[in-house]
């Protein structure tokens, strides 16, 4: 992918404030909205977005809107304004002298790819080499009030034919669960994402999910660990997924390496965008580990990288893509996403990623806005 571009003509940032359907419960937070960092860059007179999977607060990484503001502010947008005639790869090359910052650093290349595949005529996936496809459903379903809501969370969905359910568990709220649910369902796919709520002293409890069949458990240990959770592979039947463990490609290669997991989850958000992702799913795929792609609640921008991000081989499970109205009443794209009757989704079509950005809705949801260029 060695398509370039001329020169950058503007840049602005907003903030806008979705209210969701229903809270979304996790072992660390509850959200009751969908506070996203949006991006829009002009470049060769063509406009594309991008939205940064930062949120407020620093519960799942260090990285927040007011860190990614800043990073993209006054480091981000100084370096690719000073490029001329360049490729992304040229760009993802000149944002290694900034350490971290991978959600950030997402949110400037998703804009850039955007661009590119509209300025072309083609679609994303089309761009990065990807092959056009249905891309299976799968739904996250945040801690419940009771077991009667969570059971009806599941069959709702069972109804609307999602490929796999994932639910959320933490300490106290996690066997005496799943015994409810695999009780009511025993033929789902499900899994359980704890986000870092055990430690290796829970191995009691954590050995009791071999029970359930479970497609996988999703990061027990703490979000930064990769060695803990391959003493806890070992273990253990249940598939253990990476998530907020691996940054980039050499924390999955170490975690390979290390035989810390079977499956990864690769949000492109998180590992610094969809370059970066194609590039660890295809080391997955070459080493025997399962990928899919996660999600952080995205609006309809950071939904359609995630679907185009499926169309990579690596990508065999079901992932974190369910329709845009679990979520959101109002989105601020013209292409909501929406189940098939056979609970797969289609790619949106079109040049770039195939939506297009509703500006009112912009300028009603914004808590935020400034210009750089």
């Amino acid at each position: 992918m060695k398509k370039r571009l001329t020169k950058i003509d503007s840049v602005e940032m907003f903030i806008v404030r979705l209210p969701l359907v229903s809270p979304f419960e996790t072992s660390f937070s509850v959200q009751t909205h969908r506070e996203a960092l949006l991006l829009k860059i002009i470049s060769d007179d063509v406009c594309g977005w991008g939205e940064c999977v930062t949120s407020p607060d620093p519960y799942y990484c260090y990285e927040t809107n007011s860190t990614a503001l800043h990073i993209i502010k006054d480091f981000l947008i100084a370096i690719i304004t000073a490029m001329k005639n360049f490729s992304i790869e040229e760009v993802l090359q000149n944002f290694e002298q900034i350490r971290g910052h991978h959600m950030a650093k997402a949110a400037v290349e998703n804009a850039l790819l955007d661009i590119m595949a509209q300025k072309y005529k083609i679609p994303l996936f089309e761009l990065m080499g990807g092959t056009p496809k249905r891309i299976m459903s799968g739904i996250s379903i945040g801690i419940q009030k009771n077991i009667d809501d969570l059971l009806l969370s599941i069959q709702k969905a069972c109804d609307k034919k999602y490929h796999r359910i994932k639910i959320k568990i933490k300490k106290s709220k996690d066997i005496d669960i799943l015994t409810k649910v695999r009780k009511a369902f025993p033929n789902i796919q499900l899994m359980a994402d704890a986000n870092s709520d055990y430690t290796l002293q829970d191995i009691n409890i954590l050995k009791q999910l071999d029970e359930f069949n479970l497609m996988m458990i999703e990061q027990p240990l703490n979000y930064n660990d990769i060695y803990f959770h391959g003493l806890l592979q070992k273990q253990i039947q249940t598939p253990i997924c990476l998530d907020e463990s691996i940054k980039n490609l050499n924390d999955a290669k170490t975690a390979v390496e290390l035989e810390s997991c079977k499956i990864i989850n690769i949000k492109q958000g998180r590992v610094g965008g969809m370059i970066n992702a194609k590039k660890i799913q295809e080391y997955c795929l070459n080493n025997d580990i399962e990928t899919w792609s996660g999600g952080m609640l995205e609006t309809g921008i950071g939904r359609a990288f995630n679907l185009h991000l499926q169309t990579f081989p690596g990508f065999v499970l079901p992932g974190d893509t369910s329709e845009t109205s679990r979520y959101f009443t109002e989105d601020i794209v013209d292409k909501p996403v929406t189940l098939q009757p056979d609970g797969f989704i289609e790619i949106p079509e079109g040049p770039g990623i195939g939506v297009q950005v509703l500006s009112d809705r912009i300028d009603r949801f914004k808590v935020f806005y400034e210009k750089l260029v």
